[in-house]
């Protein structure tokens, strides 16, 4: 890689979940106080600083339902009902294999449940990738999300099974891994329940 070009990074928020811990309802579709559902919220985000992005969705799922923009990029998942790790490595394996990325170098992966981390952190965690790193956000000792994983360690993540998240490959490639401290507690923050949401619950 040309060392004075800029590491370039598509963000990939993983939205195929089925969410069993929220209740009955779809905790994608529940309304913040601005009236965006949530998962628009994380992807109207996550926009403020990537050019790159992908959203991932279940294979049969319509986006509009969803309050994902026409003009997003989908990546649609058939085994999301494996699980997490599951969904990852389809997702990721499907952007390994997209043309219009082959100059990416790194992907962060985002979670759809969380709206709150800075766009500035997301920034400073771009500058700090390339394509053999990891790089993690961490706030007050606690490690928090998105990560960035260079693309040397995407062929670990299509192994990914289950509902087993990328942990083991962090573990895996742990000699690799940059801790980037932030003052962002919102690396931290998901929402996992209706009382997590900000305001009565929509």
């Amino acid at each position: 890689m040309n060392s004075n070009r800029a590491c370039q990074v598509v963000a990939l928020i993983m939205a195929a979940g089925y969410s069993h811990r929220f209740g009955p309802s779809d905790k994608r579709c529940a309304l913040m106080p601005d009236g965006q559902t949530l998962l628009a919220a994380s992807l109207a985000n996550a926009q403020k600083a990537f050019t790159h992005l992908r959203v991932a969705v279940r294979e049969e799922e319509d986006p509009a339902l969803l309050g994902i923009p026409e003009d997003v990029a989908l990546v649609r998942v058939r085994e999301a009902h494996l699980g997490l790790g599951a969904s990852l490595a389809e997702a990721v394996g499907a952007l390994g294999r997209d043309p219009g990325l082959d100059d990416i170098d790194a992907v962060a992966i985002l979670l759809g449940d969380m709206p709150y981390i800075d766009p500035k952190t997301m920034l400073a965690l771009q500058r700090l990738a390339c394509r053999d790193t990891i790089v993690r956000p961490c706030f007050e000792d606690q490690q928090g999300h998105p990560v960035i994983f260079g693309r040397a360690m995407w062929p670990a993540l299509e192994s990914l099974t289950g509902s087993d998240g990328a942990k083991g490959v962090i573990k895996q490639y742990a000699s690799r891994l940059r801790e980037c401290p932030v003052a962002d507690a919102g690396i931290l923050r998901d929402i996992d329940a209706p009382a997590d949401l900000p305001g009565p619950f929509s």
